[in-house]
């Protein structure tokens, strides 16, 4: 006889609470070696978001490096990414607040180098020879057509001098010194263009004073998108090329041309939304270490480099990052749906892993964790897209007989982006309270290859919403959710789906749209520089396509939506000003549908602090309880619904 409980869907009482999930787990990013230590970033929630870099020497001493109030985080492309760099136990790091780089010698305190100025950094990279850092700069100090500046800057280790090295074109990424550090190989590309549509590696060759000539284009160009360069140690230069299709490895042979490492229906490179990715590394000139994702799932491997054989470990990780190499021993982030992100380090010979630490300590019974189903679903125009289905799981307790669960749709941002199997408790949030989840790879994500990446190209707000909208109705088709309670929930862009789904489409009940865009000509004309030019090719050209983004704007078509909507947004958001979300729900609020709105002072874009991130879950989960009409088991603080009493 079972001693599980019974209980409406949405109705269990689970152990992975709100407050659980912001005190207890934090943010994982940029996993290094320096020597024989270990550095990593942590954000912490509870800290207000603060990244906080983080030492493990190699006698196992952790120890916190930036003290309070230093925030190692940098604003270039808003995103950011690559905000450190460490030699020799001395750190360089962009802080938040002022965006300078600041110098901190081992168990000192950090000393501002570059000058207070209107300009940000990442990447920077050693230059040992020549006693200073190259990196990128953002520079605001005198705008061009309303813009800021990016080039490739050298900043003297000394004085923080700030030199343009190389400069031209509308951005820059991965700046690789050479070996022997007389040539300098990076990756650039030009407005409307975003770096996984088409982009140049260049090369160039760093003069006796210092400045960089004889530049010339070694890879890319119209229709490829060239990302990741690294040199390996005697050499040679290597990238990632979607020239087939799929985002392949390569190199630059002696003579010029570009040799395959091993091609495969599989993506070993990731989009540039941020700064500093490794996906690969070198264990010696003979043999890389790197991470490929196929069918959305990420695996770690092993290519040897002169017979071309690529070997697939068992790690027991879905979803992997940050690879760096030191010998046979390589640090990198790893996470799978039942295991939190982790930094991890492995020797490549015995197989052996430590981890050196989690993104939470929790101890969960595996019970309550929903393990997802890879779904390949059928979509408009006989096409087929992918997804990962969390059904709901809470080992104490089960739904009556005859009752289907509640849908949430997750339409993930970028659009350009992907989701994976990973470590996810916002989302475990939802399924151990009796929730079905679906986390979708539509048209125009990333890692199906190019093609499938180029499907949203003029149809952002038709191919994305299609593909939510179909796998809604074909998970209630299959009978695994109820048909009559489904939500779509995003944030940013994918806020920007939720928001086209429920107004141009009638499938969904209820929606959630965190920071998300309902104005795309509001977009186009206000936000940031990496972003300006996007909508060109996934809407069409503005100004010359006005009404095109008008007709795709879910702000301009309230007529049309006739359900409940929640909106999350931060009052300091950059990316998706505060107003996108200000004027979609005064017009839901005069049409009389029930309508909510959270602001956050203080919050940019996504939401950082404990506080905040806590409320817009809960919230979102209140909401849908007062719209499907069933009882949280948590006593959680309320949301005022507005029009809610005229249903």
């Amino acid at each position: 006889m079972s001693n599980q409980n019974i209980a409406p869907f949405g109705s269990w009482k689970s152990p992975i609470t709100s407050d659980l999930i912001v005190a207890e787990s934090i943010g994982l990013g940029g996993v290094v070696y320096d020597d024989q230590d270990i550095y990593w970033l942590e954000g912490r929630p509870s800290e207000g978001g603060r990244s906080v870099l983080v030492r493990r020497t190699q006698e196992g001493t952790v120890k916190d490096v930036t003290p309070h109030p230093y925030n190692v985080r940098t604003r270039v492309h808003e995103y950011g990414g690559g905000a450190f760099l460490v030699t020799k136990g001395t750190v360089y790091f962009s802080n938040f607040k002022d965006q300078r780089i600041y110098k901190q010698s081992p168990e000192g305190d950090p000393i501002p180098l570059t000058q207070e100025a209107k300009r940000s950094y990442a990447e920077l990279l050693l230059d040992q020879g020549r006693d200073r850092a190259i990196g990128i700069c953002e520079d605001s100090t005198n705008l061009v057509d309303a813009e800021p500046q990016n080039y490739i800057a050298a900043i003297d280790l000394n004085t923080g001098e700030v030199t343009p090295l190389v400069s031209g074109c509308d951005f820059y990424v991965s700046p690789r010194l050479s070996p022997d550090g007389e040539t300098l190989a990076w990756v650039q590309w030009n407005h409307p263009n975003m770096p996984w549509d088409n982009t140049r590696l260049c090369t160039g060759k760093v003069k006796e004073d210092g400045t960089i000539g004889d530049i010339e284009t070694v890879a890319g160009g119209e229709g490829e998108a060239v990302c990741h360069p690294l040199w390996s140690p005697d050499g040679q230069l290597y990238f990632v090329s979607d020239r087939n299709n799929w985002w392949n490895l390569y190199r630059l042979t002696a003579e010029g041309e570009v040799e395959a490492l091993y091609e495969m229906e599989a993506e070993f490179g990731s989009p540039h939304w941020v700064f500093g990715l490794s996906l690969y590394d070198f264990i010696s000139s003979e043999k890389i270490v790197c991470t490929y994702t196929q069918n959305g799932q990420w695996y770690l491997a092993t290519l040897d480099l002169n017979t071309k054989t690529l070997n697939t470990l068992d790690v027991g990780y879905t979803d992997i990052g940050s690879i760096h190499a030191q010998g046979e021993n390589i640090v990198f982030l790893g996470g799978s749906p039942t295991t939190p992100t982790s930094a991890v380090q492995m020797n490549l010979k015995t197989g052996e892993q430590e981890v050196l630490k989690q993104a939470t300590n929790l101890e969960i019974d595996t019970g309550y964790f929903s393990v997802p189903e890879p779904i390949a679903f059928p979509t408009t125009g006989n096409k087929t897209a992918y997804a990962w289905f969390y059904p709901p799981q809470n080992k104490d307790y089960s739904a009556p007989e005859n009752t289907l669960p509640p849908l949430v749709v997750k339409s993930h941002g970028g659009p350009t982006a992907a989701t994976s199997p990973r470590f996810n408790l916002k989302i475990q949030y939802w399924t151990s309270r009796g929730f079905g989840y679906v986390d979708v790879n539509y048209g125009g994500s990333t890692g199906y290859g190019r093609e499938y990446r180029q499907r949203l190209y003029k149809n952002w707000g038709i191919v994305d919403v299609d593909d939510c909208a179909n796998v809604a109705q074909y998970l209630a088709k299959v009978g695994k959710v109820d048909g009559n309670r489904l939500a779509i929930t995003g944030g940013s862009a994918g806020g920007y789906t939720t928001l086209a789904a429920l107004t141009f489409r009638d499938v969904f009940h209820a929606g959630a749209s965190h920071y998300g865009v309902s104005d795309l000509e509001a977009l186009a004309k206000e936000t940031h520089k990496f972003e300006s030019r996007y909508l060109d090719t996934l809407v069409g050209e503005y100004p010359q396509e006005k009404e095109l983004y008008k007709a795709r704007s879910p702000i301009y078509h309230t007529e049309q939506l006739s359900c409940p909507v929640i909106f999350f947004q931060g009052l300091e958001d950059q990316v998706v000003p505060p107003n996108q979300a200000q004027k979609m729900v005064e017009a839901i609020k005069e049409k009389g549908l029930p309508v909510a709105y959270v602001p956050f002072e203080g919050e940019q874009h996504g939401f950082r602090r404990a506080e905040n991130i806590k409320r817009a879950l809960d919230g979102e989960f209140y909401f849908y309880s007062q719209i499907f009409g069933f009882t949280p088991a948590d006593n959680i603080e309320p949301v005022e619904i507005c029009n809610l009493s005229r249903r």
